[in-house]
């Protein structure tokens, strides 16, 4: 690996905690180091990074099961020869929806000029871009640690970085990938909430923890009452877990490509999509996102 005896020595997390490095206590030590932060010495860091994970056994299973998933019928460029036809940016997918081209929206990355396994997460998200043929500048990044040379980072990678925290309430009105790594369970149940119909969930893939993997790890009536529509979502999505070398454990750990198949929304009764209440997460001690900041 590139940087040996870097920053590997990462504490082992217990079953069903947070990762430490996506806490508000992060934005602390970004703010500090900001100023001598190089950007040109840390992109090249970011590119070796992918040069050695596109080396790597498991990327190759990664990227074996997007296209299980479908990311490659949703992203393809459509190859029809009228060019003057208004749906030429339209195609079909395998199961017959018009799509256009895939964008990608990334949440809770961490500050990856200080931390090893956020720059890891960042160079798996370039390389998933490159196998899901997503252009740059379609995959929006956002998190409320990032400081402000991270961002000069990310821009000259050629990504476009978010200036709001949305809390993971973003509305998708065409094909859509997820990556959220190891992000809090709200982020997650607020996701699905604002997209909470069968005519936007099915335009979702995410990748991120384990749907079953949450519900595993959390006291089953809490997970119900405080984070309904992940509970209602485990019966209707479809999983297929990630692949991870022991070393990359804390990095890439307990990941899964989750989708939402037409039919499996169709056997929900109509009830289950009536008026979705927003989620307020009033029990939460511990809610594992930073909110924003409210108006005053």
């Amino acid at each position: 690996m590139s940087d040996p005896g870097e920053e590997w020595q990462v504490a082992r997390r217990r079953k069903g905690a947070a990762r430490k490095s996506k806490s508000p206590q992060v934005a602390l030590s970004s703010a500090c180091c900001q100023e001598q932060l190089d950007i040109q010495r840390t992109v090249k860091r970011i590119r070796d990074t992918v040069s050695e994970l596109r080396c790597e056994e498991f990327w190759q299973q990664w990227k074996d099961q997007l296209l299980a998933a479908g990311i490659a019928s949703l992203s393809k460029p459509p190859e029809n020869k009228n060019t003057e036809d208004p749906t030429d940016q339209l195609e079909s997918s395998r199961d017959g929806r018009l799509c256009q081209q895939l964008e990608c929206v990334c949440y809770g990355l961490g500050s990856f000029s200080s931390c090893v396994s956020a720059r890891y997460q960042l160079a798996m998200l370039l390389l998933l871009l490159e196998a899901g043929q997503i252009t740059l500048k379609d995959c929006s990044v956002y998190d409320p640690v990032f400081s402000s040379g991270e961002r000069d980072v990310l821009r000259e990678l050629g990504l476009t970085v978010l200036t709001e925290n949305e809390e993971g309430k973003r509305l998708v009105n065409k094909p859509t990938l997820f990556y959220l790594m190891h992000c809090g369970k709200a982020l997650y149940n607020n996701l699905l909430w604002r997209n909470w119909s069968t005519q936007c969930l099915p335009l979702m893939i995410i990748i991120g923890n384990s749907f079953c993997g949450m519900m595993d790890r959390t006291i089953e009536r809490e997970f119900k009452r405080d984070y309904r529509y992940i509970t209602q979502a485990v019966s209707v999505c479809a999983e297929r877990q990630l692949p991870c070398p022991s070393r990359l454990i804390d990095v890439f750990g307990d990941t899964a490509v989750i989708t939402f198949p037409t039919s499996s929304l169709d056997s929900l009764s109509q009830s289950t999509w009536a008026e979705p209440p927003e989620p307020e997460y009033q029990h939460c001690s511990d809610l594992e996102i930073i909110q924003r900041e409210k108006q005053s």
